[in-house]
């Protein structure tokens, strides 16, 4: 039997929705099990970020090599070898018995991510013409406020009754059936003349978010007091500087010139690594906080993000409706705002402000993403040349990854140098027979374990530990609220010129 256009169109969005979905419940499920997995794996605070940062560093290194791929050799033949990939390392990681052997396959896991990612946005821009886009990649984008609350309350479920490796085979079923109906109903596609590969400018730009996000992770166990961090820093800021100046002679640059001329796309990227790189810290110290400093359950965690899942997905659900009166600058914009308020609120945090509080901050974040997100997709992939929709969905989604991968290692590393220096600040006036063993506890207290700190060193310790820990939230929230703001500038400056599809104002 033959499918229509309709029926294919909804099962391509369908599919393109279940593999958005699986990404993003798996970092908010993963986000969830952080505590557990730093316990069971006796993970140190850098061991903790790369679980994170690992997998995020792999996809944005590799995303913009799928988007060519698919481009050259077939979107949908490409996704469904992301897909397969991704599943196979998340069986992987479920088996891991070490930190190591975990961050190995969280790695392969987003090479495989990084593949299916990036053919995600393509597919739709494929099988809708460019008019009847926005309301399907609305409901991608809801999705992904629909998979962040289904990450964050089933994370918290299982983790009440299995064991951290149980969150990882939630993704096999639905690897299994997103290939299932992909090789059924999705229509192949590529770019009609194939561009080259830029096997040095992928290389280049791995190399350089490598030693960057190294430099930057490791600094949260030694400190930048040991030359290792800061030679990686230095190193991947001087490959990256090495990569733009060959993108630019490149006969085949990896980035398209004609994609880089489009202005709402860079703008739109733009914002898009900026909102991330501060939403990665924000995840990070705020499951931090309510599982080790609060002593909450994984369950109870879990439920928590439901204030910023539902408001997300409700106001990302509305985005066909927003776009008819409010331009892409403007959502974009104010979306950021809302969310940089939310963040700074949160900021506040003690361990005896009411619930109520955080709630209502998890809300203002949520509907401000809930703005940005659906409107920044859309203004990215509106201007993207035609039979560039690969490479462009490529590189709007690697954005979001390169900013969870160095927003997690910068604002981690500025996390743990505050709460080290005020750690060892306090532990100075400690009586001399504590001194010794604070300071051998220090990286327990950098990643927020007050209370086997004290357990191990006395209870004396604890409110100092708890007191260190919160220093250090808080300065990383007002750097996330800041760049947020920061990101409303950029979207507000750079997309004035472009209206959502669908809007009656004049461009």
């Amino acid at each position: 039997m033959t499918l229509g256009t309709r029926p294919r169109q909804r099962l391509t969005l369908a599919v393109a929705c279940m593999a958005q979905g699986m990404m993003v419940l798996d970092v908010l499920i993963v986000s969830v099990a952080l505590p557990a997995m730093q316990r069971e794996l006796h993970l140190s605070p850098a061991g903790l970020e790369w679980v994170v940062s690992g997998y995020a560093l792999a996809l944005a290194a590799l995303i913009p090599t799928g988007g060519a791929l698919g481009d050259h050799f077939g979107r949908k033949r490409i996704f469904v070898s992301g897909v397969t990939l991704f599943t196979l390392a998340s069986i992987g990681c479920a088996l891991s018995v070490s930190g190591a052997m975990l961050v190995g396959f969280r790695v392969i896991q987003g090479i495989g991510g990084a593949v299916m990612s990036s053919s995600t946005l393509s597919l739709i821009s494929e099988a809708y013409p460019p008019d009847a886009r926005t309301g399907p990649i609305g409901l991608w984008a809801a999705v992904s406020g629909l998979a962040v609350a289904g990450g964050s309350v089933l994370g918290g479920l299982l983790l009440s009754v299995f064991p951290w490796s149980s969150i990882f085979w939630v993704n096999v079923p639905i690897g299994v059936v997103t290939v299932i109906i992909c090789l059924a109903a999705v229509r192949e596609s590529r770019e009609p003349v194939p561009r080259s590969f830029d096997v040095p400018g992928v290389a280049l730009s791995a190399s350089g978010l490598l030693l960057l996000t190294f430099g930057f992770v490791d600094s949260s166990d030694i400190g930048w007091h040991s030359p290792v961090p800061a030679v990686c820093v230095a190193g991947g800021i001087v490959v990256l500087v090495v990569f733009v100046a060959w993108e630019r002679t490149a006969a085949a640059p990896m980035v398209p010139p004609a994609l880089l001329r489009t202005r709402g796309f860079g703008w739109a990227c733009a914002v898009y690594l900026l909102a991330y790189l501060a939403f990665s810290g924000f995840i990070y110290y705020v499951t931090l906080f309510f599982q080790n400093i609060e002593q909450w359950s994984a369950l109870r965690t879990g439920l928590s993000w439901l204030f910023f899942c539902i408001p997300y997905f409700v106001v990302a659900q509305l985005g066909k409706r927003l776009a008819r009166w409010l331009p892409a600058a403007r959502a974009v914009g104010s979306g950021c705002f809302i969310a940089a308020a939310g963040m700074l609120g949160m900021s506040q945090l003690t361990t005896t402000t009411p619930f109520s509080w955080p709630a209502a901050c998890y809300i203002v974040v949520g509907v401000g993403f809930g703005l940005m997100v659906p409107a920044g997709s859309s203004a990215a992939m509106a201007e993207v040349p035609s039979g560039s929709s690969g490479i462009g969905s490529a590189l709007f989604n690697s954005c979001r990854q390169i900013g969870t991968a160095m927003g997690l290692a910068i604002l981690g590393s500025v996390a743990a140098s505050v709460i080290l220096a005020e750690w060892h600040r306090r532990a100075a006036s400690f009586p001399p027979a504590e001194r010794q063993p604070a300071s051998q506890l220090a990286a327990d207290v950098a990643g927020g374990q007050a209370h086997l700190v004290a357990a191990s060193a006395g209870q004396d310790l604890l409110g100092p530990a708890i007191a260190s820990f919160l220093s250090g939230f808080e300065a990383v929230l007002l750097l996330a609220g800041v760049i947020l703001a920061a990101a409303g500038v950029v979207g507000i400056r750079g997309l004035r010129h472009l209206q959502m599809p669908g809007s009656s104002q004049p461009r």
